[in-house]
């Protein structure tokens, strides 16, 4: 009798993971469950497996540390009565989130800049190299003037 699921390839599918990141997950403690097998001993994944799955992308793709999932994945386990904690552990991932869109922002500004600075160069022929300072005077050295001059007494 075959079990009512989804297969690995499927899941592959819909969540863009490969099948080695699926199994390493699986060994890590990342799933919520344990994922069941069918008749010929193949790995059958629920909705509900698929969808945490979903979330263990986004997590990774923000920079979540695979400890900080498991973590995660453990306290659901357990149930209710741990709210708190998990709380605690997304509110610390979103401050992180937070400090890299805003360096992200602060790149953007850059890249903007770059981007602008070169179309202004090419709109108005190309000429030197936009990515260079600006040249400046050579730099002279001012001669003091006569009360700037210490004198020696003998």
């Amino acid at each position: 009798m075959k079990a009512a699921g989804v297969s690995i390839g499927e899941v592959v599918r819909r969540t863009g993971l490969s099948v080695h990141t699926l199994r390493m997950y699986e060994r890590e403690g990342l799933l919520i469950g344990e994922v069941r097998r069918d008749d010929q001993g193949r790995r059958v994944y629920t909705a509900w497996d698929i969808e945490w799955l979903g979330n263990c992308v986004k997590f990774r793709a923000s920079g979540m540390p695979l400890a900080t999932i498991r973590q995660l994945a453990q306290l659901v386990r357990e149930g209710t009565g741990n709210e708190a904690q998990r709380l605690e552990l997304l509110r610390e991932h979103r401050r992180r989130v937070t400090e890299q869109i805003a360096q992200l922002h602060d790149c953007l500004a850059l890249v903007d800049s770059k981007v602008a600075a070169y179309e202004q160069h090419l709109a108005a022929g190309g000429a030197g190299d936009p990515w260079q300072p600006p040249a400046q005077a050579p730099a002279t050295t001012p001669r003091p003037d006569a009360d700037d001059r210490q004198t020696i007494k003998r």
